[in-house]
């Protein structure tokens, strides 16, 4: 139904599902089980339609602001589901929201995240109207 699905970080940030990718984990493994951790949407029930990109930003401090001590890399995936309740199993991303895509820049926190959604929302309409013919 075209809605993206945000995390709320430490209670104090939101952002797209991301995180770091584990020992012999490939990007796409890393998503799904990172997305399944914040969210709780299960990885069977995940199907990717693209790699989205990659950019980069500082870490998110416990207070909200940058941690200049460290710069992450973020590669983003567009996934399918049709899994629409919420469970996070992660403590420090403790809820889960679904927003139309028309609010989730307005709702993510670092302002990086904010300008690579608004780069890739025109690719999404593009790709839900497409679905929708």
């Amino acid at each position: 139904d075209g809605r993206i699905l945000i995390t709320n970080q430490n209670g104090n940030s939101w952002s797209l599902p991301k995180g770091h990718i584990d020992p012999g984990e490939d990007e796409v493994a890393a998503a799904k089980r990172e997305i399944y951790e914040e969210t709780g949407v299960r990885p069977e029930n995940l199907r990717l339609i693209k790699k989205l990109g990659s950019y980069q930003r500082h870490k998110i401090s416990k207070t909200g602001s940058d941690d200049k001590t460290e710069i992450k890399t973020i590669h983003m995936f567009l996934f399918q589901t049709e899994q629409t309740a919420l469970s996070p199993t992660d403590p420090h991303n403790p809820k889960a929201v679904w927003l139309g895509k028309e609010k989730v820049a307005e709702r993510l926190t670092h302002p990086r995240d904010k300008e690579f959604f608004r780069k890739v929302i025109s690719e999404l309409s593009k790709i839900s109207s497409k679905r929708g013919r």
